[in-house]
C-alpha cells in the first residue's frame, strides 16, 4: 500500500474518531462523569496519533493556521500555566486536561477534515440529535425520570440522554440551525432535504419539552436573526417564512397544551422562591463569582476552583454546592481572571469577524444559488449554532459540559477552516522544523494526557469500589486507600480515609487515641490539598475535642467558620463545639442561625438546640 492510499485512510479514520466523541458524548448523559470523559480523551488520542502519522506520510504537508488558533494556543499555554500556580493541584490538572483535549481537537479537525465533509457531520449529528429528541418528548408525554439507567432529579423536564434538560437545550440549539440551513439552502438532494427539515422540527419540539427557560430564548433570539437572513433571499425567502412559521405554530401548540411549560415560562422573571434548587437560585450566585474574580482580578481563583472559593463568599440563601456559576462569562472570569477571558474574548471575536468575511465570500451571488450553497450553509448554520449557545451561557454552563464544549469546538474548528474560501494566506507548509516541532508537541500531549487517563483510571476503579462496599467497612477503607496510592493529592479521599478513623475512634475502643492521631493526620493532609475546605479544620477540631485538647479545637472551629461562615453544617458544628467547652449561649445562638439558613436538612442542630435550651432552663431554674 502506498503512503498516499495510508494517508487516505488515517484521514478516514480520523474523520470516524471525531464523529464517535461526538456521538459519545452526548449519548453519555454528556461525558460528565469522569469515567465517560476518559472515552472522548482516549478517542482523542487515537486521532491524533493518526495526524502525526499523517505528517510523515505526507511528502509535503501544510498546516491551514488562521489568526484564531494564536488565540487557542495562547489559551493552551496560559492553562499550563496558570495549572503550575493553582491552590488546588488536583482540581486544576483536571481542567487542564480537559482544556488540552478541546485544543488538540481544534487543530486536528482544523487540519484533517476537509470543509467538503461537513455535510456528513450535519447528517451524522442532526439525526443524533433527532433521535436524542424523540427520547425527549417521549420522557416528556410519559412524564419518565429515567436516563438511560439514572434517575433524572428534574421531574417533570425531559433531558434526553443528558441528565439536565438545560445541557440537552445547549445541545439541540447548536444543531438545529445546521438543520434549518442545510434544509433550505444546501445543494443535498431534495428528500435529504426533507428528512433533514423533519429533524429540524424534531429538534425543536425536543428544545420545548426540556422546559429550559434559557434554551427557549436562546434558541428563538437565534432563530430570529437565522430567519432574518433569509428574507433578503427572494428564492428562500418563502421556504424560510414557512419553516418559521412551522416552528413557531409547533412551539406555541405545545405550550398551549401543557401547564408545566406555562408555568416555566411565567417564572422566567418570577423564580419560584418556595423550590431552593440551584436552577432557581442562579442569580445568587453570580455575585459570589463576581467577588472572586474581584478579589483574583487578572488570573482569577484558580482553573475550576469556583466551586471550592465559592465557600467564603457564599450567601446565606444558598446552602447547596453549586459546582458552576450557572454563567459561563462570570464563571470564566472567577477561574481565569481578566487574562483567560480576554484570550477567550479574543479567540472568539476572530472567528465571529472571519466568518461574516467568509459567509461574504461564500454565499450564492445569484438568484439559483450556483455552487456555493453547501458552503454558505454551514458557515451561516454553524454561527448561528455558535452564537445561540454564547446567548444560552448567560444563564448555563453548557461550555463546561465536555460534549456540549466538544460540539462548539468542532463548528469553530470547521468554520475556521471553512476560511481557507476568502482567503489562501493562512496555508503553512510543513517545513521539517516545523513538522518536527509540532510532532514533538502532538506527542508530549499525547504522553501527558495518556499518562493522566491512566491514572485517572486506576483511582476511579477503586474509588467505584469503595462506593459500592459497605459504608466503613474494612473492604471501603482498603479501596480508598489503594485510591489514595493512585492520586495522593484527592482531597476528597484523605478526607474520607480521616472520617474512618475519628469514626472508629469515637467508639471509646482503647486504641481510640491512636486512631483520632491518625485520623488528624489524614485531615492535615486535606488542608494542605485543598485549603479552602472548612470541613477538614471542623472535623480535626472535633478529633481534638475527643483528645481533651479544648484550646487548640477552639482554633480549629474559628478557622473553619472563617473559610465558610455561612454554611448551615459548620455552623451549626461549632455550636456543637460550644457545648463541649459549656458556652450554652454561644451554642443556642449557633444553632439558631444554623435553622435560619437551613431549618429542613437540618437534624444537628434541630436536636442540640433542644438539648442546649434545656440544660439553660434547668441552669436558670437553679437558686
Amino acid at each position: 500500500m502506498s503512503r498516499e492510499h495510508l494517508d487516505r485512510w488515517c484521514e478516514r479514520g480520523i474523520l470516524g474518531l471525531v464523529l464517535a466523541v461526538l456521538c459519545f458524548g452526548p449519548l453519555a448523559t454528556g461525558a460528565v462523569r469522569p469515567q465517560d470523559f476518559l472515552v472522548l480523551q482516549a478517542l482523542t488520542l487515537g486521532a491524533t496519533l493518526l495526524w502525526v502519522l499523517r505528517l510523515w506520510l505526507n511528502p509535503r504537508p501544510q498546516f491551514f493556521f488562521p489568526p484564531v488558533c494564536w488565540a487557542v494556543l495562547a489559551f493552551a499555554a496560559y492553562a499550563i500555566a496558570r495549572y503550575f500556580t493553582a491552590d488546588i493541584e488536583y482540581v486544576a490538572r483536571f481542567e487542564l486536561v480537559r482544556v488540552l483535549v478541546y485544543a488538540l481537537l481544534f487543530f486536528i479537525v482544523l487540519n484533517n477534515v476537509r470543509p467538503e465533509t461537513a455535510p456528513v457531520f450535519v447528517g451524522v449529528l442532526t439525526f443524533l440529535a433527532m433521535a436524542i429528541s424523540f427520547y425527549a418528548v417521549y420522557q416528556y408525554l410519559t412524564h419518565s425520570d429515567r436516563v438511560w439507567t439514572f434517575r433524572s432529579p428534574y421531574p417533570g423536564r425531559a433531558g434526553g440522554t443528558y441528565i439536565c434538560p438545560n445541557h440537552l437545550a445547549g445541545f439541540l440549539e447548536m444543531l438545529l440551525p445546521l438543520a434549518f440551513a442545510f434544509a433550505l439552502e444546501s445543494r443535498l438532494k431534495p428528500a435529504v432535504k426533507i428528512l433533514l427539515g423533519y429533524a429540524a422540527l424534531v429538534m425543536a419540539a425536543g428544545i420545548v419539552v426540556t422546559l429550559s427557560r434559557g434554551g427557549w430564548l436562546a434558541t428563538g433570539g437565534a432563530l430570529a436573526g437565522f430567519f432574518a437572513v433569509f428574507l433578503w433571499r427572494s428564492r428562500l425567502r418563502w421556504p424560510a417564512l414557512l419553516g418559521a412559521v412551522a416552528i413557531a405554530a409547533l412551539g406555541g401548540i405545545i405550550f398551549l397544551q401543557s401547564p408545566a411549560l406555562q408555568l416555566r415560562a411565567k417564572n422566567i422573571l418570577e423564580p419560584n422562591k418556595e423550590t431552593r434548587t440551584l436552577s432557581n437560585l442562579r442569580f445568587e450566585l453570580w455575585r459570589p463569582a463576581i467577588q472572586i474574580w474581584r478579589d483574583h482580578f487578572w488570573f482569577g481563583g484558580g482553573p475550576a476552583h469556583f466551586d471550592d472559593r465559592f465557600r467564603a463568599y457564599r450567601p446565606q440563601g444558598v446552602q447547596l454546592r453549586p459546582e458552576h456559576v450557572h454563567n459561563d462569562y462570570l464563571e470564566t472570569l472567577a477561574d481565569w481572571g481578566v487574562t483567560g477571558a480576554g484570550i477567550i474574548a479574543a479567540a472568539v471575536s476572530l472567528l465571529g469577524f472571519r466568518a461574516w468575511r467568509t459567509w461574504r465570500a461564500v454565499r450564492p451571488q445569484t438568484e439559483r444559488g450556483g455552487s456555493r450553497g453547501n458552503k454558505s450553509a454551514f458557515v451561516l448554520g454553524a454561527s448561528t449554532g455558535l452564537f445561540a449557545l454564547l446567548l444560552h451561557s448567560v444563564v448555563d454552563f453548557n461550555l463546561h459540559v465536555p460534549a456540549n464544549a466538544i460540539l462548539a469546538v468542532t463548528l469553530m474548528a470547521l468554520l475556521a477552516g471553512y476560511q481557507q474560501f476568502a482567503s489562501e494566506r493562512h496555508w503553512v507548509a510543513a517545513r521539517p522544523a516545523l513538522r518536527g516541532a509540532t510532532t514533538f508537541a502532538l506527542l508530549a500531549a499525547m504522553i501527558f494526557l495518556g499518562a493522566q487517563g491512566w491514572r485517572c483510571g486506576r483511582e476511579l476503579g477503586h474509588l467505584q469500589r469503595a462506593a459500592r462496599a459497605e459504608d466503613f467497612s474494612p473492604a471501603q477503607t482498603a479501596a480508598w486507600q489503594a485510591a489514595y496510592a493512585v492520586e495522593p493529592n484527592n482531597s476528597a479521599t484523605t478526607y474520607a480515609l480521616g472520617e474512618v478513623q475519628r469514626i472508629a475512634s469515637m467508639d471509646g475502643n482503647p486504641n481510640y487515641a491512636a486512631q483520632a492521631q491518625q485520623a488528624i493526620a489524614w485531615y492535615e493532609r486535606g488542608m494542605k490539598l485543598n485549603p479552602h475546605d472548612g470541613n477538614n479544620w471542623l472535623r480535626r477540631g472535633m478529633c481534638r475535642h475527643w483528645l481533651d485538647q479544648h484550646a487548640a479545637a477552639t482554633a480549629d472551629f474559628v478557622h473553619a467558620e472563617a473559610l465558610d461562615p455561612n454554611n448551615h453544617f459548620i455552623v451549626a458544628h461549632v455550636g456543637w463545639h460550644h457545648v463541649q467547652t459549656g458556652d450554652y449561649a454561644a451554642a443556642r445562638e449557633y444553632f439558631e442561625r444554623s435553622l435560619r439558613l437551613d431549618y429542613v436538612n437540618n437534624p444537628i442542630a434541630t436536636k442540640y438546640l433542644e438539648i442546649v435550651n434545656r440544660r439553660l432552663q434547668d441552669a436558670a431554674a437553679r437558686p
